[in-house]
């Protein structure tokens, strides 16, 4: 320690000098590491800033993961169905409260993602585009920019729809198509034309309709009109509307005997059938961000995860019927895109048009 008087005012004052990997303590000022240090090029003395890496903060308790029993049960048990019936999920250890939160303790450097980290291996922050112990990234694909017929390797062109296509769906012979004036449009295939014909349009929705699943003999649509609407296939009719999201309902998907969705009002819904066979939402699972699109598939073990893409740019994987958390994975910017592949294999796109090829890692996390 240092102590210097001042003349003209009568003062000392004193401070420490930190030298190189000294470990001293913050100073009263400021507790924060010096960057020059870091890259091995600090040559103030006294520096005001640590010459020493501040202690990792330990990682706050988990939470109980909730009652047993391997269900999904209606938060509102006063509300529509009474929470009667509680439906039933696959195999293995029971559900969670709906009042957890996944937050994994690190992210990826953002100058990473954005391709302009000078720290490399230095760099304190991960530099991966995922941060979970069950998935690896394989490769990155780019230039793919037409939809063609694979076996002929023709371009294929439907006519009809008007302004964005903003989903595709094939069920009982008919290709649907979800667009952005709010109809659903099917084509039939023709052999003696080589080419598809107009079949039906299926009218109902105010707005674009984003997202097109089909689930034994029903479709299921969604849409910026904030519902569901549940199309029978035999008829083209359309059979239920669920209208229990606050915003625009962004993805779908069947799973199972269920029926899961997203939206833009944070929440990802997970819908059952009723004695009566209608639908009714048994769970309701908060983020804290809007979602936009949903996936699933077994991980490495078998065992069902869910992949949900938010708005800030980042795609959660979740156990179920838990929905603990499994894991991130990161992006320039927001993924719109989730496919299923072969092999263990999935895919993710962005807004960039970078396409991402992932794999299940072997001993995943339980």
């Amino acid at each position: 320690m240092d102590i210097e008087t001042d003349g003209r005012f009568g003062n000392k004052r004193m401070h420490t000098r930190l030298g190189l990997g000294s470990g001293g303590g913050p100073s009263s000022t400021n507790g924060r590491v010096c960057n020059f240090w870091r890259e091995g090029r600090c040559n103030r003395s006294p520096c005001p800033f640590l010459h020493s890496e501040l202690p990792e903060a330990a990682a706050p308790p988990k939470r109980p993961s909730g009652p047993g029993g391997n269900v999904w049960r209606n938060p509102n048990a006063g509300g529509r169905g009474g929470g009667r019936g509680h439906s039933r999920w696959g195999r293995g250890p029971g559900g969670a409260s709906a009042a957890v939160t996944h937050r994994p303790p690190d992210r990826p450097c953002k100058y990473f993602l954005a391709g302009t980290c000078n720290y490399g291996d230095r760099c304190r922050y991960p530099h991966s585009y995922c941060i979970s112990d069950s998935i690896t990234m394989l490769t990155l694909l780019k230039g793919h920019d037409k939809v063609w017929n694979m076996q002929t390797s023709a371009e294929m062109n439907l006519t009809g729809p008007t302004g964005q296509v903003y989903a595709l769906a094939v069920a009982s012979e008919l290709l649907f198509a979800a667009t952005q004036d709010g109809r659903i449009l099917a084509w039939r295939f023709s052999a003696a034309t080589n080419c598809f014909e107009p079949a039906a349009s299926l009218d109902g929705h105010k707005l674009a309709v984003v997202s097109l699943i089909v689930g034994g003999m029903r479709l299921y649509s969604a849409s910026m009109d904030k519902t569901i609407r549940v199309w029978d296939l035999a008829t083209l009719q359309c059979v239920q509307t669920l209208s229990d999201h606050t915003d625009v309902v962004m993805s779908l998907l069947c799973w199972d005997q269920f029926l899961l969705s997203c939206s833009l009002d944070q929440t990802i819904k997970v819908w059952a059938a009723t004695e009566s066979g209608n639908l009714e939402v048994t769970y309701t699972h908060k983020e804290e961000q809007g979602a936009l699109a949903l996936s699933g598939m077994p991980d490495a073990q078998s065992k069902p995860v869910l992949l949900c893409s938010l708005n800030d740019n980042t795609v959660r994987l979740y156990d179920l019927p838990s929905f603990s958390d499994r894991g991130r994975i990161f992006s320039k910017q927001e993924i719109r895109a989730i496919q299923m592949g072969p092999g263990g294999l999935f895919f993710t796109g962005d807004g960039t048009g970078e396409l991402k090829v992932w794999q299940w890692v072997d001993g995943a996390q339980t």
